[in-house]
């Protein structure tokens, strides 16, 4: 295409993208995608993205756990279906996993969040135990959305540890077969976006809008003109072109650098701070969920290596499995390589944040 029928479109592209992120309101700066690769290789791959440490540990949580919304008497109760592999949140919620099903949820920052009002009519369930409700009772996406979609309990937010605002996150789901969904709270109404091509999640603005600005990005085309800034608006462009764009390839490992490289390319560098945008912030760590091989990557910023953990070779079983623990330390700077499954260590619980 010719520079000159370039031109006009990057402008007003320009003016489109500068009305809408004028009124978005800023948001952290984690980004979420899914690979769908050669044959049934399906890879999630997520960032975390937070001010300061937010204190997080991987665990192993056997099948059979009896669990709670943690919001009092009119809590929903469930006892674990599946076994899972989670990164936590302060030790006091889940915030990303993989169970042995191969589902893979990540929570992600929506400052539009909002929730129904927790009026006893249902069951309450306290946002920090919301990933692992998922993970607990589902094999599929598409096993969950038709649960959710009936509504069985009500999400109860709370503040940020040592902060005074609410924690308002949005909810993604993949699944061994590539099929994804969004979860968002609008306006306090369940709102869920289903399918494949639902491969990226950021933040701010709400997931329709996201979409939107997205289709002008592909108008302008990839290889042409990409957004390079650290809003989640530009984040979500460049993580939709690369994840379609890298090479399908035969080969698990090949497939899992490329997404690895693409994840690196929408985080935020260490220590990067913005005075004019505060909610944005460094990648702190980064998870890589391979569906079929049933392997769970972790990254930290402060460290040299990736390493992970393989569902295979955990017992999750009610009966002989433990609840464990990989102590990664302040700001995730304990060092591992390679497969880390058995430097867990049996370790009580943690109970999830609630009221």
């Amino acid at each position: 295409m010719p520079r000159r029928s370039i031109a006009p479109a990057i402008r007003v592209l320009a003016l489109a993208l500068a009305a809408l992120l004028a009124a978005a309101p800023s948001a952290q700066a984690c980004t979420r995608l899914v690979y769908l690769g050669q044959g049934d290789t399906v890879l999630t791959a997520r960032s975390m993205d937070w001010k300061s440490d937010v204190a997080t540990n991987l665990w192993i949580f056997p099948h059979g756990m009896q669990r709670s919304g943690e919001v009092g008497p009119n809590s929903i109760r469930w006892t674990s279906k599946y076994g899972s592999v989670i990164a936590s949140g302060y030790d006091i919620s889940t915030t990303d996993g993989l169970n042995e099903a191969g589902l893979n949820v990540n929570l992600l920052w929506l400052v539009e969040s909002e929730y129904p009002r927790f009026d006893g009519s249902k069951p309450g369930l306290s946002i920090a135990a919301w990933a692992q409700y998922v993970l607990d009772n589902f094999a599929t996406v598409a096993d969950a959305v038709t649960a959710l979609q009936r509504e069985p309990f009500t999400i109860v937010t709370a503040n940020v540890p040592g902060e005074t605002r609410l924690a308002t996150l949005h909810l993604s789901m993949s699944d061994a077969t590539g099929d994804s969904a969004i979860v968002e709270y609008i306006g306090g109404r369940q709102v869920i976006h289903h399918g494949r091509q639902y491969q990226v999640m950021t933040n701010s603005p709400k997931f329709d809008e996201q979409l939107a600005l997205n289709e002008y990005w592909k108008q302008i085309g990839g290889t042409v003109f990409l957004p390079g800034t650290n809003r989640a608006a530009d984040r979500f462009a460049r993580a939709s072109f690369y994840v379609n764009a890298i090479p399908k390839d035969e080969d698990p490992n090949t497939a899992l650098a490329s997404v690895f490289s693409v994840i690196r390319n929408v985080s935020v560098p260490y220590g990067l701070n913005t005075p004019e945008e505060p909610n944005i912030s460094s990648t702190r760590w980064r998870i890589v969920a391979d569906h079929k091989r049933r392997l769970y990557f972790f990254e930290s910023a402060l460290t040299p290596n990736t390493f992970w953990v393989d569902l295979k070779g955990i017992d999750f079983s009610a009966e002989t499995g433990k609840v464990r623990m990989l102590d990664l330390g302040p700001n995730q700077d304990h060092t591992y390589a390679g497969d880390a499954t058995k430097a867990f260590r049996e370790a009580p619980a943690f109970r999830f944040l609630g009221l």
